[in-house]
Order: C-alpha cells, then sequence, then structure tokens
C-alpha cells in the first residue's frame, strides 16, 4: 500500500443460507403489523377536507365481500367481518398463497426500469375506483 491507497480482497457470492423450522421458532417473539383493510377509495384533497362527522365514505366494496388481513402491508389471508359482542373481527377464510420474489439482478431491465413511485400491480388503490371521477 503506498500513498495510503486501501485494497480490498474481493468477496465471491454466496448461495442464501436455506431457511429451516429452527430459523422460524426465533421469530415467533418478533412483533408486526396487522391490519384488516375493507376497501380503499380516491378523492381530492378538497373532498377529504370536506369530510366530518356524519359523512359516509365509500370504500368500493359491497357488504359481504371478503376483506383482506395484511401483516406488514403485504395480503397473507383473506375474511369476513364478524360481530362479537361488541367487537369487530375478521373470520379467516382463505389464506393467500406466498409471494416469492426473486432477488434483483444487476443489469435486470424489469428492477431497472421500475417506477418507484408507481403504485403496485396487486395494489387496489391502482385500480380505477367507480366511486371516484
Amino acid at each position: 500500500m503506498e500513498g495510503g491507497e486501501m485494497q480490498y480482497e474481493e468477496l465471491a457470492p454466496t448461495a442464501a443460507a436455506a431457511v429451516g423450522p429452527a430459523d422460524i421458532g426465533r421469530l415467533q417473539n418478533v412483533p408486526v403489523e396487522l391490519a384488516v383493510e375493507i376497501g380503499r377509495t380516491r378523492m381530492t384533497i378538497g373532498e377529504a377536507l370536506a369530510l366530518g362527522p356524519g359523512s359516509v365514505v365509500t370504500v368500493g366494496r359491497l357488504a359481504g365481500d371478503p376483506v383482506e388481513l395484511l401483516v406488514n402491508g403485504r395480503v397473507i389471508a383473506r375474511g369476513e367481518v364478524v360481530a362479537i359482542e361488541e367487537e369487530l373481527g375478521l373470520r379467516i377464510t382463505e389464506i393467500a398463497a406466498p409471494v416469492v420474489e426473486a432477488p434483483a439482478v444487476e443489469g435486470d431491465l424489469a428492477a431497472d426500469e421500475a417506477d418507484p413511485g408507481a403504485p403496485a400491480e396487486d395494489d387496489p388503490s391502482a385500480q380505477d375506483d367507480p366511486n371516484t371521477d
């Protein structure tokens, strides 16, 4: 090393380690956010500012339609809203298929050209809402 130049050893890429039941056990106490989403809608800022007590916001779903259970923003199940005494709950009727994401590869056109501000294809808010203009 001359003149304070640093030299770095090039590391070879390694294969991802397999995750087994013992690894999952370590995660059981990690807190996650669960949300039950009954629907979404779009409105202008003016319309949102005009909301007040007694306002009704439609969310593009019919009574009895399945609602989604999300963990950290990802749909993991669908179900129906139930009333238990004075509380609402979710009776799970369907477990969503796991989404397997391929790791991004350097030079991957799909990853390089993706618009980071665009909603995901499976994002219900990306769909045209019949309740808005």
